[in-house]
């Protein structure tokens, strides 16, 4: 008896609730009924992703991404993505763990590793499937840029080991490129100019591209090993030997794309006009430029290596590189 007495009551407690619920439903607009059930799923189903991406094809990253259905509309990589995009390995748990290393912990802070410790579950349909739901784990795409931010701190106070320095320069470039394409993403929004999706992919990537270029070490270190070799210098404690500039000049930008020195000085003015006096003169080639600064060093590279003197290397150099004159650094 006492059994089915309470059976009654947790059964008329529930219409209760049915009734007031419909009651309540009444009185508010389409929108607040829509935004209820919207709750209302989340609380049954969890979130739940509504589209679904790839910077695979345009990046080369086989990292996913998503947009979820809660209020903020949360666009999220998965846990391997956000690993990859930083260039650590592709593991379930390798963003937190390294987040939580000796090194970076301090760096990243408690707030950033709660939420770290906590990601963002929810699940997703794929398109053509009828029953199929697949359940990913991912955290909020703002959050790569906070890791970003504590990789750099880390670099500059000289925290992170040579092993770890690409993805300080990995960071960098996701930093320089989201900011740049947030600000012109803003001002696009303010000016009511609607962008198609193409095109704010391909202006991520000339962003990506531009910060890339700076951070590219276009002059390989064979080269200068060749040149203490052949030119008998001393190794400094800082910096390379003054000899390199003349070397560099004469030998790698004078006869660049069989210029004569005009693409030379083309980039030394560029530089001049818009750049820093610690910049780099093949931060202001084009990337035409670049392609033939590559073929010219490997070219020089090719050179030195099968020369086994000084001599030998500069008579090379004066028949293959445009009559180039030996040097006499006294």
């Amino acid at each position: 008896m006492a059994a089915e007495k309470k059976a009654k009551k947790v059964v008329g407690e529930l219409v209760g609730r049915a009734k007031g619920g419909a009651v309540v439903a009444q009185k508010m607009t389409p929108e607040q009924r829509s935004e209820r059930a919207k709750k209302g799923s989340a609380a049954r189903w969890g979130l739940r992703a509504t589209h679904k991406g790839s910077f695979k094809q345009e990046f080369g990253l086989d990292v996913d991404c998503y947009v979820l259905n809660d209020a903020k509309k949360t666009a999220v990589i998965t846990q391997t993505g956000m690993a990859e995009a930083i260039g650590l390995s592709a593991r379930g748990d390798s963003i937190r763990r390294f987040a939580n290393g000796r090194v970076m912990a301090s760096f990243v802070g408690s707030e950033l590793l709660e939420k770290l410790e906590k990601p963002l579950k929810f699940q997703w349909r794929p398109v053509g499937t009828e029953n199929l739901i697949v359940e990913a784990n991912g955290y909020d795409v703002t959050l790569l840029i906070d890791i970003c931010k504590a990789i750099i701190s880390a670099d500059l106070e000289g925290r992170l080991s040579e092993r770890q320095k690409p993805m300080a320069r990995q960071a960098q470039i996701i930093m320089s490129a989201s900011a740049k394409a947030g600000i012109e993403g803003l001002v696009y929004a303010l000016a009511g100019y609607d962008r198609t999706k193409e095109e704010i992919i391909e202006a991520y990537k000339l962003y990506v591209r531009d910060e890339a270029r700076e951070y590219e070490r276009e002059f390989s270190p064979e080269l200068y090993e060749q040149w203490y070799r052949l030119y008998g210098l001393a190794k400094p404690e800082r910096g390379r030997p003054w000899e390199f500039r003349y070397l560099t000049i004469d030998h790698i930008y004078k006869p660049l794309a069989n210029s004569q020195g005009k693409v030379f000085d083309l980039a030394k003015s560029s530089k001049a006009a818009k750049g820093e006096p610690r910049d780099k003169v093949h931060q202001f080639l084009s990337e035409v430029g670049v392609k033939a600064l590559r073929t010219q060093v490997g070219k020089i590279i090719g050179i030195a290596s099968v020369s086994d003197s000084r001599a030998e290397y500069e008579k090379y150099i004066q028949e293959k590189v445009y009559g180039q004159k030996s040097f006499d650094f006294k």
